[in-house]
């Protein structure tokens, strides 16, 4: 398996059933998957862009996870993006585009149920077009974006089986992108 780094973006881990699962079947690949908890490794929300970006160059695919909530990824998140994927870096004249091929995905955690993410649907959307702002911020820097992985319906309280099935078919996700 290629190295892939999972940048897991979720201010309240604690209380997350199905981002916790999915890091317990993430940490049985050690030697394949560096796991960073970004509100872990920066509590006070001030990043280290250099070793984020190091993070980035020692690996070949990149996922973000993190828990889909009013359609967007929490704000640190979106500050990671911001502050990483910097110009001259990711980016722009004479930057080299450090991350370009690089496979980037999204693997989310949506409250609602995936029936709710159809064209005929209660948003008239699917996740992957809520999903577009990052699909085409990655194909900007010459990233190699893949479909995403998700897990509907945290909110329905999920039985444990789907949440294992669940688990599962993430590592394989991740092995086949």
């Amino acid at each position: 398996m290629e190295k892939t780094l999972v940048v897991i973006t979720h201010p309240k881990l604690g209380s997350s059933k199905i981002n916790k699962r999915w890091i317990e079947e993430l940490k049985k690949h050690p030697d394949d998957i560096i796991i960073h908890d970004l509100h872990g490794t920066y509590p006070s929300l001030e990043l280290d862009v250099k070793r984020e970006q190091e993070l980035i160059e020692s690996v070949d695919k990149v996922i973000l996870q993190f828990p889909f909530y009013w359609f967007n990824c929490p704000p640190f998140l979106k500050k990671w993006i911001d502050d990483v994927l910097a110009y001259g870096w990711a980016f722009g004249k004479n930057s080299g585009y450090k991350i370009a091929g690089k496979k980037f995905a999204l693997a989310i955690t949506a409250g609602i149920k995936e029936e709710d993410y159809r064209k005929t649907g209660r948003y008239n959307y699917t996740l992957e077009e809520l999903t577009r702002p990052f699909e085409t911020s990655f194909k900007y820097v010459k990233a190699d974006y893949r479909p995403l992985y998700a897990f509907y319906g945290e909110e329905y309280n999920p039985t444990e089986e789907a949440i294992e099935v669940n688990a599962k078919g993430y590592i394989d996700f991740i092995e086949q992108l």
